[in-house]
């Protein structure tokens, strides 16, 4: 995979991938504002999924687990621009202005489809990515403009950019079983749970009487199973959105667990075990 980066500043980015697909599965710390030049992007959360193309714009919140699967598209690289908006940049922001969030932070996704102001503001980038020896005022300057064009397209915004609080400790059984698909390391769980990971581990035992990395693979094979037989999916589909990193790896994890593979649950009548 042929994958490029080019930067304005640390929170700035033009990103490619030429060849062909990538997946990741993320959470993401910081506020990101993304401008889609060209290729797909499909964005699977707990509760929802999205898909972006050529001109979308979107606003992905902080800590928050997604699957990302990003695709080039009609011959051409998954090209975007990417603003990350950092909480020490929105807290400088913010700090002349007397607003107080009245709700915890969102899973919501914002979408602005092709919203001239937005699209003005991230398409004026490109030229200065063919530059050297940019002054550093400038990514600040810009970031700004996005911020202010974001709270002036949506002004409820505000609640999402404004709130700085970090994860309290949360109740483990509800967020574990909404997020267990998202293959990421038992540190990031631990944060977004409030917890030590030394507390995280201990905590899982005594709620599910098992280790967290046994009781998330069953329930990722769970899903997976249930993605066959209810939802008709391609192996590649399932094993991509439910924490698998190859489908060679799923296949064999799949035929181990439930005694057949997914290419023979697939094929029986009506895609039932038997």
């Amino acid at each position: 995979m042929e994958y490029q980066a080019k930067y304005i500043s640390e929170e700035i980015k033009l990103s490619c991938y030429e060849d062909k697909f990538f997946k990741s599965d993320v959470m993401f710390g910081q506020h990101m504002l993304i401008w889609f030049i060209s290729g797909e992007t499909k964005i699977v959360q707990a509760d929802a999924s999205y898909v972006f193309r050529e001109g979308d714009i979107f606003l992905i919140p902080r800590n928050q687990l997604a699957t990302i699967l990003n695709y080039p598209k009609d011959g051409r690289p998954h090209q975007t621009v990417v603003m990350h908006l950092s909480t020490d940049r929105l807290r400088e922001f913010y700090a002349p202005l007397d607003i107080k969030p009245k709700s915890r932070e969102t899973s919501k996704i914002y979408h602005f489809n092709k919203h001239p102001l937005l699209s003005s503001c991230l398409s004026s980038l490109i030229p200065y990515f063919e530059m050297d020896n940019l002054p550093p005022t400038l990514a600040s300057l810009k970031i700004t403009e996005a911020i202010n064009i974001l709270r002036t397209v949506d002004p409820g915004i505000d609640q999402t950019l404004a709130n700085f609080e970090e994860p309290g400790k949360i109740e483990l059984t509800e967020y574990m079983e909404k997020n267990f698909m998202f293959n990421l390391p038992l540190e990031k769980f631990s944060y977004l749970t409030g917890r030590s990971l030394s507390t995280f581990k201990r905590d899982f035992v005594k709620v599910f009487h098992t280790s967290p990395q046994r009781w998330l693979t069953q329930k990722r094979l769970e899903l997976a199973h249930y993605q066959f037989t209810e939802k008709k999916k391609r192996p590649v589909d399932v094993c991509y959105e439910t924490g698998f990193e190859n489908l060679s790896h799923f296949s064999h994890a799949f035929k181990k667990h439930f005694g057949y593979g997914p290419t023979e649950l697939l094929s029986r009548p009506n895609g039932n075990a038997v």
